[in-house]
């Protein structure tokens, strides 16, 4: 029997292992992305920060570097 004859199948059982391997890993990282977004929204109160948060911080900063001057 030739060697490429047993090899063949054996590297086609790991490529599909490897696959597999990765696209579960993948569809975990996900769902566990899309749980803590959930998560995230709740204890926000749900939704996204609004740009005035960052005009909020921007303010901040400055009335900071004001107070030490």
């Amino acid at each position: 029997m030739d060697g490429m004859q047993v090899a063949l199948p054996i590297l086609g059982i790991v490529a599909v292992a490897a696959a597999t391997f990765y696209a579960v890993s993948f569809a975990e990282i996900r769902e566990k992305s899309f749980r803590d977004l959930d998560e995230s929204e709740e204890s926000e109160n749900g939704g996204f920060k609004s740009s005035l948060s960052s005009r909020e911080r921007r303010a901040r900063r400055k009335a900071e570097k004001q107070s030490k001057s």
